[in-house]
């Protein structure tokens, strides 16, 4: 198994220094520096994850023109999608994370808009397998699951206005004006951030020991993202807690199943969810269970001014004493993450 892994281990070096020496030999001049950079940035070697200082070079460029920054963001896109190791598949990823968090307004938003067709799964890595080895086996599950994070990552961005985790100014800006948005707005934001933290849940099982300094950075990195989600949802539901009295009928149960979809995957996350400068976790889950209990016990009122129960199932439905206005067991309320959901389907538990 040693001989095995050490000759694993000699033929990336290899294929390391091979891709560096094409690219010093074909690059053009100007997009040596950057070509360079990322190869370093995305070797071969998994026990390590990418050098600081790497990263730093690929991200300075994100300071230049747009022109570069694009083309920066392709070269990046182009070794994730052609490279068949999980090694450099993960280091890639976590290079996109970094852009995410650290990069300049320039090179995050021509990361946003790659590819220009735009798509849900544009990493496009969900059936990524590395066959070569038992540990390619084990990260390719990694790679499959943190691709999926973080197209859920840059679609939460895209629907707060912000990018998640960033210090940039548009992301305070927001923050400040919470209290001025509408609340279907506020539903969707904590929607969003609840599959975000929903995908963050489902993170493969620990690797073997080779492998585990590159899945410690990728879970430090994720780990950072948990805190700014759950900041980013505890001010969000604390205004909307405010509201639940003049909240829609549909806004009321789009946001009681996404506080259910977060208390749903509270085990898995438990691991994951790190102290930081912001909420504690045990108020943030209190938070949570406490907004959901009052959405249940409440009643709400339809678009029309009516009452409508939202109690139990044993409790019976009050909505044949209404009208053709209001809801019927048998309809069906489409709400705007695109849920569709039956009347008969609102049973809330606490």
């Amino acid at each position: 198994m040693g001989r095995a892994t050490n000759l694993r281990d000699l033929v990336g070096k290899l294929k390391d220094k091979a891709s560096q020496s094409k690219a010093a030999l074909l690059s053009n001049p100007k997009a040596l520096s950057l070509h360079l950079a990322l190869l370093r940035a995305t070797t071969h070697d998994p026990s390590a994850p990418p050098n600081q200082r790497h990263l730093a070079t690929l991200l300075s460029l994100g300071n230049g023109s747009r022109a570069t920054a694009g083309s920066a963001v392709d070269v990046l896109m182009d070794r994730l999608q052609t490279t068949h190791d999980a090694a450099v598949a993960l280091k890639c990823l976590i290079t996109i994370h970094h852009v995410i968090k650290h990069g300049s307004f320039i090179l995050q938003d021509q990361l946003s808009v790659y590819p220009f067709t735009g798509g849900r799964n544009y990493l496009n890595l969900s059936n990524f397998r590395d066959n070569s080895n038992v540990l390619g086996w084990e990260l390719s599950s990694w790679v499959r699951w943190y691709a999926l994070y973080l197209e859920q990552l840059l679609a939460t961005s895209r629907i707060l206005g912000f990018f998640l985790c960033s210090s940039s100014a548009a992301k305070d800006e927001v923050e400040e004006n919470v209290s001025t948005l509408l609340d279907s707005d506020l539903v969707k934001d904590i929607d969003s951030l609840a599959n975000l933290l929903y995908e963050m849940s489902k993170r493969p099982d620990s690797l073997n020991e080779q492998g585990k300094r590159l899945v410690d950075k990728v879970m430090e990195l994720v780990g950072e993202d948990s805190l700014s989600a759950i900041n980013e949802i505890w001010i969000r539901v604390n205004e909307l807690k405010e509201r639940l009295s003049c909240l829609s009928f549909a806004d009321s149960v789009e946001l009681a199943c996404a506080l259910r979809m977060l208390e749903g995957c509270k085990e898995r996350l438990a691991a994951i969810l790190t102290q930081g400068k912001t909420v504690s976790t045990e108020t943030f889950w209190g938070l949570i269970g406490e907004v959901k209990d009052m959405i249940a016990d409440n009643k709400v009122y339809t678009g029309e001014g009516r009452l409508l129960s939202m109690g139990s199932r044993n409790k019976g439905s009050e909505s044949a004493r209404f009208d053709d206005r209001a809801l019927r067991r048998n309809d069906s309320v489409r709400f705007s993450s695109g849920r569709l959901l039956a009347f008969t389907d609102l049973v809330f538990q606490s």
